[in-house]
């Protein structure tokens, strides 16, 4: 257990995290400057790139990040991307989410090794309310070496964005992304993945409709989003809507997109800012199967 960017601020969470690690049965080791701080971070830059090549040499199955925030992109040009790739090799699985996008796509850009998107201790292990089910079904999965797949049933939205993708069979493709804002600040960077025909999902949190679009045009410009047989929505959450804003709102922003381009845009990924989420490979070559609104994501028998 690491804190490779912000600063953890709720203690109590990350001690109940701890312990329902240990009561589901594993052995937890703590990195000793996991509840250092310096302003907004966990431990000036030298200590959180210390912390993440301890946890890369520590032998352990799974390193876990503690929070998001934010602070790894700071540290993605002095990372040993090849001492990670190393440690995956030998079996270790590097799982976070939100600030911990920089780092996943900053070492598939570079060694093309797979992480997992999925829970953060504080955030999801560490919650007055106990650990979601499906969450901790998907992290106990990914421990037994069984996960396989992620199936959701996409909502209805409304407008044109109501209207479901045609049925749809993506047999093979590279799976990337991650939090949208992280991933767009990469863009250009020697940390970003050059994926041509992948299937790109993305998440955010706090930012507005018009930001979400915003950074999607970013995208849209650059040739990325034509460059993917499918685009991937999660939750986007903890933004507030205006009176200015007159009716223009999350499906605007999924109608536009889809006028954008040919690809299949789906929606509702149970992935982001949320308690129920599933966990992902970034970087592995997935399927994608769609039937009316039912879409499944499955890994390790592509074709």
């Amino acid at each position: 257990m690491y804190a490779p960017s912000g600063a953890i601020r709720d203690k109590v969470a990350f001690r109940r995290g701890v312990r329902r690690l240990e009561a589901m049965g594993h052995q937890v080791e703590v990195d000793a400057d996991a509840l250092t701080r310096v302003q907004r971070f966990a431990g000036d830059d030298a200590t959180r790139l210390a912390a993440l090549q301890r946890a890369a040499a520590s032998g352990a199955d799974v390193a876990l990040a503690a929070r998001g925030g934010y602070g790894l992109s700071r540290l993605l040009a002095h990372i040993d991307y090849p001492a990670l790739a190393q440690s995956i090799q030998r079996g270790m699985q590097w799982v976070g989410m939100s600030d911990f996008t920089a780092l996943q796509l900053g070492l598939l850009a570079q060694t093309g090794a797979t992480t997992w998107a999925g829970p953060l201790l504080c955030a999801d292990l560490g919650t007055p309310e106990g650990v979601d089910e499906i969450c901790q079904a998907c992290l106990e999965d990914l421990l037994c070496g069984q996960g396989e797949g992620a199936g959701w049933r996409m909502p209805k939205l409304r407008g044109a964005a109501s209207v479901a993708p045609h049925d749809v069979y993506i047999p093979a493709a590279t799976l990337w992304g991650g939090n949208l804002a992280v991933l767009v600040s990469l863009l250009g960077t020697p940390y970003w993945p050059q994926i041509e025909g992948g299937i790109l999902f993305l998440e955010d949190v706090g930012e507005h409709p018009y930001r979400i679009e915003r950074m999607l045009t970013q995208l849209l410009h650059a040739g990325v989003l034509a460059r993917q047989q499918a685009i991937v929505l999660g939750h986007f959450t903890e933004y507030r809507l205006t009176r200015h804003d007159a009716g223009y709102q999350w499906h605007s922003v999924v109608d536009w997109l889809r006028a954008q381009i040919a690809c299949p845009v789906l929606t509702g990924l149970p992935f982001g800012h949320v308690p129920t989420k599933v966990l992902l490979p970034v970087g592995a070559q997935v399927s994608l199967s769609v039937e009316g609104r039912d879409a499944l994501l499955y890994w390790g028998h592509t074709d």
